[in-house]
């Protein structure tokens, strides 16, 4: 007798784990593409506005710690506080969200590989949000959506597919 109860339970919690699954495999990505967009943005944008309270002590940084190669102290924490205070406003806006992401990626690879290579931990996970924004878009509630929409549809993919959604017939 028993076991027919114990595999009601089952297939309950079976039937229960499978539509828990079914809903969040429909959450949208756009969605879930704007927590990523804010998180990285604040992250540098929160760099950025440290180096500007205090400018002389940023670029004391560069050439006391940084070592950025190629670059002198002064080019290198003009070009990160530009860095810094731009591409975060493109990702919160929707706005060129692909290249302002790769600039980012790239700007996280010289950190990691120059400056703090010890701090991967935190540099991979940047990295990852970066990644799916590059690689998935900004999503529908951006203004990159809004411009496809208006000038890219007659490219291949559309809009949905060019910003992190797919289509379903």
């Amino acid at each position: 007798m028993s076991a027919p109860a114990s595999s009601s339970s089952e297939r309950f919690l079976s039937a229960s784990i499978g539509r828990v699954i079914r809903w969040l495999g429909g959450i949208p990505y756009s969605l879930l593409a704007l927590p990523l967009r804010f998180a990285v943005a604040t992250v540098f944008w929160n760099s950025g506005m440290t180096k500007l309270a205090n400018w002389g002590t940023a670029v004391a940084l560069f050439a006391d710690e940084y070592h950025v190669p190629l670059l002198s102290p002064e080019v290198a924490a003009y070009m990160a506080a530009s860095i810094e205070l731009t591409a975060p406003v493109l990702l919160v806006l929707g706005l060129f969200t692909r290249p302002a992401a790769l600039v980012l990626l790239g700007m996280t690879t010289v950190i990691e590989v120059f400056v703090y290579p010890e701090a991967w931990p935190t540099h991979i996970q940047w990295a990852a949000m970066l990644l799916v924004l590059l690689c998935r878009g900004p999503g529908r509630l951006s203004i990159d959506h809004l411009l496809w929409r208006r000038f890219g549809a007659k490219l291949d993919g559309g809009p949905d597919e060019a910003h992190g959604e797919v289509r379903t017939k």
